[in-house]
């Protein structure tokens, strides 16, 4: 159902309001229990996971790359190129925006107990990098992701586009308690294994793997917690040239880091 939109201040477009404003899209996504995704691809993606569309925005020379992806009954709100860089802040060179309905997050337990390699995430605020945590995670074979409370929103719109759609396709839960979160983790069966920046840790190439692995990593600056550390079954970590501790690199990013752990849990599967 097309609707031609030709003033930014149409209510009607109201999901779009202020995308730079983190703080106000959060409180908003939350409160109308929708998320927005960007681009062809982020979009056809979603729509394929089962999230129903409330709304896409989008232009008129980008309208008929979407078309066979909307059902007759899905509203698209077609404006300017002029109205959707005003609403979007900048020039949307993806095509289109889409306000899709958020669904239920599943149980923890649900989650986790089907899965043999999973990534526990402690504390990431960022959502860059909770993004790429999930694409890497999605294209090395992890099977699940759980999330601590204070998490990053996988969904909020700018870990969606740099996942390019993998929060999609990668199943995940969030702890209700941080601290006794692992005990459910170990009660399904998992060797939780806490990923550090300490070379006196385990080497990823030399852990004995369980049949059932969690990995621990922790947030951008601190990393794991000391609870985390302690509760885990083993430390391990990326070794390390010594050029470059020499040099003082003695840690990569955390989205470096998950990259390389996980093809690491690609030996155990």
């Amino acid at each position: 159902m097309l609707e031609y939109v030709t003033d930014i201040a149409d209510p009607r477009l109201s999901d779009y309001t202020r995308l730079r404003d983190v703080e106000l899209r959060k409180s908003l996504e939350a409160e109308r229990g929708l998320f927005l995704a960007e681009g062809e691809k982020v979009i056809r993606r979603a729509i394929a996971t089962g999230y129903p569309i409330r709304s896409v925005l989008t232009t008129e020379r980008w309208l008929r790359t979407l078309s066979d992806a909307l059902g007759d009954d899905d509203t698209v709100y077609v404006v300017s190129d002029e109205i959707m860089s005003g609403i979007a802040g900048f020039q949307v060179h993806r095509g289109a925006l889409a306000s899709m309905r958020r669904l239920p997050l599943p149980p923890l337990e649900s989650v986790i107990d089907g899965s043999h390699r999973i990534l526990v995430l402690e504390d990431l605020v960022d959502h860059s990098n909770i993004g790429a945590i999930f694409r890497s995670a999605a294209a090395l074979g992890v099977n699940a992701i759980v999330l601590s409370p204070r998490c990053a929103d996988p969904l909020y719109r700018r870990a969606v586009k740099v996942s390019m759609g993998a929060v999609f396709a990668i199943p995940y839960a969030r702890m209700d308690d941080w601290y006794t979160g692992l005990d459910r983790v170990r009660a399904a069966g998992y060797q939780t294994l806490a990923l550090t920046p300490d070379q006196a840790a385990t080497p990823m190439d030399k852990v004995d793997f369980a049949d059932r692995v969690a990995l621990l990593l922790g947030s951008e600056g601190d990393g794991l917690s000391s609870r985390w550390l302690d509760e885990a079954d083993e430390r391990v970590c990326i070794p390390m040239s010594g050029s470059a501790m020499a040099a003082g690199v003695d840690s990569l990013n955390v989205v470096a880091a998950a990259a390389i752990a996980c093809h690491g849990l690609m030996r155990a599967s």
